[in-house]
């Protein structure tokens, strides 16, 4: 007996009012009785809607009698044999409709596989696992560089969130800034004006120093160390030396709490992902949680030896910090009310590394430089997903870390190589100095670090004048280098032939942000650049500037990207069938 499954397109299409018409005898007759059928697709019971639909094709197909080879077939065979067919004869229906296609049906079909796609990687976002695998996709040497001058003192913090970009500074200034424009602005469609190619500063906010008496002033009277956004786009957090948590509207820079419970300087902010939960770090050795949904005090987190000087999270209700001098990175469980202690210290030598591969992600260094320095202070770290988070340290050695080992799984010394010691003239009041006072090389501190959430991407900076990119590899066992970000020359402009200019100064800060739709025209690094260190003035960069840097980094193919954007037909009308995930991503 046929099936309605095994049907072929052109008889599914028959009316259900004529089949139930012959199987109920709707026209004034009798209902008849019913005949005895064959096993279903199912093997299992149908109702008599299924068995009249069944009646019904068998009649209009004109036979009631299987091919003598299926006779003697066995239930589970026979249920594979519909199903390849009904299989077949779905593929051949979509095809015959496919030759006079609707751009429509096609932008539906099209807008419910990005909507598959899109709760695939929110359902992985929610595990806290490492889905991204973006480095491959992005093109770091093709970095367009944008600057903008800032007055004042030394650029502390940068946060990005949406089509807007939030710094702070140590004059205790607030700033809003508009990133560059791809396309001119428009009105009623037409051109109204040019694209900005450089970010443009759009609201402006600053504290008052004489206000730090004053407990009713709702504002810093200090230095702001660290600056944060929330998701949504409706608040921006700021602290400062002050001892001050400020909450401030996104919209127009309108403060609106002001938290006092640090005993001590603010030093990092980090929002949890999705929601307006908010992470402060202090010198008071403390980690506090906020709510700004009701803009309130939840609950204080105790553990570290020394100031709690960098804080990151994720989606959980997890969080990461770093202790500075206690060197420990500890994974705080707020519902557990639970800490995991990752001790970091000793000193990583290039030259006991036995793997080549390890030996060249390093800055290449001459051998007398090949050293090993202590580590002595943890200064940055970055949730890479829920188990995987990195670190930076002031010998320059970037960390990578997994919550079920205490020990590091890998080290990578000196990522931003080595500081030359001054000129003995300098360092001696002898005329003819001996060399022997100049010491030796000493390298260059991690002064930010920042990850692209649950991807393989991280980028770190330093005083040597470029960002760096780094990736984790598959296994998540190694750190391997990226390169510099748009490849700019040397500070002096001696070396390199790269299309971006140096970065005289330190970076104090990263932010890195998708651009376009889940990354789909690359990534966003901004940098926050200042003439000597956030957290202190241990040397000064006379020469350096203080300002806000963009990096807009492209992905590999522009055209690998419009072609995911348009559904892709073929000569014959049928749709393309793209392996690819949206995005790019695995």
């Amino acid at each position: 007996m046929s099936s309605f499954f095994t049907l072929p397109a052109s008889q599914k299409k028959r009316k259900r009012s004529q089949v139930l018409e012959r199987s109920t005898g709707a026209k004034g007759n009798a209902p008849r009785r019913r005949e005895p059928r064959d096993e279903s697709i199912s093997g299992s019971d149908v109702s008599e809607d299924e068995a009249s639909l069944d009646r019904g094709a068998e009649e209009y197909e004109g036979s009631s009698d299987e091919d003598e080879e299926f006779q003697n077939e066995d239930p589970a065979a026979k249920r594979i044999r519909l199903a390849e067919q009904y299989l077949a004869n779905t593929q051949k229906e979509v095809l015959e409709d496919a030759v006079g296609f609707d751009a429509a049906e096609i932008d539906q079909e099209n807008l419910r596989r990005r909507m598959g796609d899109r709760l695939k990687q929110d359902t992985a976002e929610t595990k806290g696992k490492l889905y991204r695998w973006v480095a491959e996709e992005l093109d770091w040497a093709r970095a367009e560089q944008r600057m903008a001058r800032m007055d004042g003192k030394s650029v502390t913090g940068v946060a990005v969130q949406g089509q807007h970009a939030y710094t702070v500074a140590k004059d205790g200034s607030l700033s809003k800034w508009a990133l560059p424009d791809h396309e001119a602005p428009t009105r009623d469609g037409k051109q109204v004006g040019r694209p900005r190619h450089a970010p443009k500063r759009v609201r402006y906010a600053r504290g008052d120093r004489k206000k730090s008496r004053d407990r009713d002033y709702i504002g810093h009277t200090g230095a702001i160390m660290c600056v944060a956004a929330s998701q949504d786009g409706k608040f921006v957090a700021t602290g400062g030396e002050d001892k001050r948590l400020v909450i401030w509207s996104a919209a127009d820079l309108r403060p609106l709490k002001v938290f006092t419970q640090h005993r001590d300087a603010v030093t990092s902010l980090a929002f949890r992902r999705g929601t307006n939960q908010l992470f402060s770090a202090s010198r008071d050795r403390t980690v506090k949680i906020w709510s700004l949904d009701e803009l309130a005090y939840v609950e204080t987190l105790f553990g570290h030896q020394d100031e709690v000087v960098d804080v990151d999270a994720l989606a959980q209700e997890k969080c990461v910090t770093v202790g500075a001098r206690d060197r420990t990175a500890r994974h705080w469980k707020v519902v557990e009310e639970s800490q995991l202690v990752f001790r970091g210290g000793g000193a990583p030598s290039i030259k006991s590394k036995t793997n080549a591969a390890d030996r060249d992600s390093a800055i290449s260094l001459p051998e007398q430089l090949q050293n090993s320095y202590n580590e002595g202070s943890i200064d940055r770290v970055a949730c890479i997903d829920d188990e995987t988070f990195v670190t930076g340290s002031d010998n320059g050695s970037l960390a990578l870390w997994n919550i079920n080992k205490k020990k590091a799984v890998f080290v990578l010394p000196l990522a931003h190589g080595v500081e030359e010691p001054l000129p003995a003239e300098m360092l001696s009041a002898e005329e003819v100095p001996e060399e022997s006072v100049r010491g030796e090389p000493q390298p260059r501190w991690i002064t930010a670090l920042e990850a692209l959430p649950f991807s393989d991407v991280f980028v770190s900076g330093s005083w040597d004048g470029c960002v760096r990119a780094w990736r984790i590899s598959p296994d998540k066992r190694r750190i391997e280098a990226l390169g510099v970000v748009g490849e700019v020359s040397a500070p002096d402009g001696s070396e390199g032939t790269g299309i971006g200019k140096p970065i005289v100064g330190v970076i104090n800060d990263l932010s890195v942000t998708d651009r376009g739709e889940r990354g789909k025209r690359g990534l966003l690094v901004a940098a926050a650049v200042g003439k000597d260190h956030r957290l202190g003035r241990w040397s000064k960069m006379h020469e350096g500037k203080n300002s806000l840097v963009l990096f807009e980094v492209p992905r590999q193919s522009q055209a690998a990207v419009e072609e995911e954007e348009v559904e892709a037909v073929d000569g014959a009308g049928r749709i393309v069938a793209e392996d690819e995930e949206f995005g790019g991503f695995d």
